[in-house]
């Protein structure tokens, strides 16, 4: 459709979460905190790899990088979700759009990548502990790291570009809390085939290529700890492995979901609460997961907070 006669609009509304006016003040509170928590436990984390040389190894690097990428992720949605929620106009700019998608595929499909590299730091780490520090040398991880960095930059620009050249005339109605993808397509008054068929193809490998080296890389531990006849060991395992591999599957089944198994039946509410299991939920529950939980992160806590008490206490 040419777009000659066509009123190209300038901005979109965001129509945000279907809530009731006397709940909104509760879920702006509830959001904020979940928000707040998001980005002081990701900077806790990151300072504390930073300031500890005992946590400069590579699982440290990439959890470091994940933290990073979970706290943007938040951020590229959240606050204006928050802005929206106390605003009587709901509204984005169309360039504002296209940059809040560009950057929540960037950072979605960057934690993506440092899943998988962590989920094969976990696999050399148990299954080849001998080799752990030959195998995963500094140039490897600085290598996977500055990879997932490149390729995402690359993806995100790729459909970012591609949604650009559509047009958009009379409906600006996102029913949605962000600029997400699928939605945009649907309001598009141009034809929207190739944007379907890369999202297909790049997703498959964007997304289900690393969902399968995750799986196959805790199998592959799994498959390891049984044949070591400790139970104590075994629970303690299974425990990381389920804890992680709980993240992991809420994180990709919400995404791969919405975007590569699209039904006609999905309604707008439960996409909505599809995308804020993965935008809120999982980067809040990341670093807790996957950090916070481990003794070498404990470890480095007491001792930063040991040497400032004593720089204080001078």
């Amino acid at each position: 459709m040419t777009g000659h006669n066509q009123t190209v609009i300038s901005e979109f509304l965001l129509l945000g979460l279907p809530i009731e006016p006397k709940q909104q003040n509760l879920f702006y509170a509830t959001f904020l905190v979940m928000y707040l928590t998001t980005v002081l436990v990701n900077l806790l984390i990151i300072a504390l790899i930073q300031l500890d040389s005992h946590l400069h190894t590579p699982m440290y690097l990439f959890l470091s990088n994940l933290s990073f990428s979970d706290l943007c992720f938040s951020s590229v949605t959240i606050p204006k979700l928050l802005q929206n929620m106390q605003s009587q106009v709901p509204s984005i700019s169309y360039a504002g759009c296209l940059a809040q998608m560009y950057f929540f595929l960037f950072f979605g499909d960057l934690e993506s990548f440092l899943l998988v590299a962590m989920a094969y730091d976990r696999y050399v780490a148990i299954c080849f502990p001998l080799h752990y520090t030959t195998i995963l040398s500094p140039k490897l991880c600085l290598f996977l790291v500055v990879l997932s960095w490149v390729l995402t930059t690359f993806h995100a620009l790729l459909h970012t570009l591609l949604m650009a050249r559509l047009w958009f005339c009379a409906d600006n109605m996102i029913p949605h809390f962000f600029c997400d993808m699928s939605a945009l397509l649907k309001l598009a008054c141009s034809d929207t085939r190739v944007n379907e068929l890369v999202i297909f193809l790049m997703g498959g490998i964007i997304l289900v290529t690393p969902f399968l080296l995750i799986i196959m890389s805790y199998a592959r531990i799994v498959s390891s700890i049984l044949k070591v006849p400790s139970a104590r060991g075994i629970r303690k395992a299974f425990s990381t492995c389920g804890s992680h591999l709980s993240v992991v599957s809420l994180f990709y089944g919400t995404v791969i979901g919405l975007y590569l198994c699209p039904s006609a039946n999905n309604s707008t509410v439960k996409e909505t609460v599809m995308a804020m299991m993965y935008t809120v939920v999982t980067p809040m529950l990341n670093p807790f997961i996957y950090s916070l939980r481990n003794r070498d992160m404990k470890g480095a806590l007491g001792r930063v907070f040991h040497k400032r008490k004593i720089i204080f206490s001078l």
